[in-house]
C-alpha cells in the first residue's frame, strides 16, 4: 500500500479513537465498527489508485455509450476532446481493427492487450520485455503492428508491447505521437498534426484506395 495512503488511514483512526474517548461514547463495539468502516474505505481507495487506467478505460466506454463527443478530422488534423475521465480516447484502427485507445504521453511504446494483439494478427515475439508501471514490473513480449491509423493519421510498422496484465486495455504511447508533426493540447482538445513532407522515405505523401490521404512511415 502506498505509505501516504497508510499513514493518512492511521491518523484518521487515530482521532476517531481520541474523539471517542473525549465524548465518552467509547465502546468496544464502535471501536471495532469504526475500524472495519474506514478498512473498506482506505481499501477502495487503494485499489482506486492502483487500477486507476482500467477505471478510467470503463468509465470512458460508459461515457462513450451515452454520447461523449468524437474524435473530429479537419483536413489531415485530427481535434479529440477530452473525455469526462480527463484523458483523451481515440478511435485507433491497428492492422483495421478498430479499437478504442488512451493516448498516454507518459507512455514511451505503445501497449495493447492480448485481445487486441489476436484479433489484429499481431503475433508477440518470443523475446520478453520487463515494463516498469504504476504498478511495478511487469513481464510484456514485444510485437510489430503494419499499420496504426486514427482518421487520416497512418504510420506503418509501429513497435508495441503485449500482455495479459493490461486486460483489455489498449495504450497509444509516444513512440506513435513522435512520428507526428506535432500534438498539442488547446484547452479540452488533443489537436494531432501529420508530418507534410515531399517525397522523403518517412513522409511521402499517397492517395489511398479509399481516398483518404495517408503519411507513410
Amino acid at each position: 500500500m502506498d505509505n501516504q495512503l497508510l499513514v493518512l488511514i492511521v491518523a484518521v483512526l487515530v482521532l476517531l479513537f481520541a474523539a471517542r474517548l473525549v465524548s465518552g461514547g467509547f465502546s468496544l463495539r464502535g471501536l471495532v465498527q469504526g475500524l472495519l468502516t474506514w478498512a473498506a474505505i482506505g481499501l477502495i481507495g487503494f485499489i482506486a489508485f492502483t487500477h486507476q487506467r482500467e477505471i478510467a478505460a470503463f468509465l470512458s466506454r460508459v461515457s462513450d455509450g451515452i454520447g461523449v463527443e468524437k474524435q473530429v478530422v479537419e483536413g489531415d488534423t485530427v481535434r479529440i476532446p477530452m473525455s469526462r475521465d480527463g484523458h483523451f480516447w481515440a478511435k485507433v484502427r491497428i492492422n483495421g481493427i478498430e479499437r478504442r485507445m488512451l493516448i498516454d504521453s507518459g507512455a514511451t511504446i505503445t501497449a495493447i492487450s492480448v485481445k487486441t494483439a489476436a484479433e489484429s494478427a499481431i503475433e508477440p515475439g518470443r523475446m520478453p520485455v520487463v515494463l516498469e508501471t504504476a504498478n511495478g514490473s511487469i513481464q510484456a513480449q514485444s510485437g510489430r503492428a503494419d499499420r496504426v491509423q486514427i482518421g487520416p493519421l497512418l504510420t506503418r510498422n509501429l513497435d508495441v508491447v503485449v500482455a495479459p496484465n493490461f486486460g483489455e486495455f489498449d495504450v497509444l504511447g509516444m513512440n506513435f505521437l513522435s512520428r507526428l508533426k506535432s500534438w498539442r493540447v488547446e484547452g479540452d482538445t488533443l489537436v494531432l498534426e501529420p508530418v507534410k513532407t515531399g517525397a522523403a522515405a518517412h513522409g511521402a505523401r499517397k492517395r489511398s484506395k479509399s481516398g483518404a490521404d495517408e503519411t507513410d512511415r
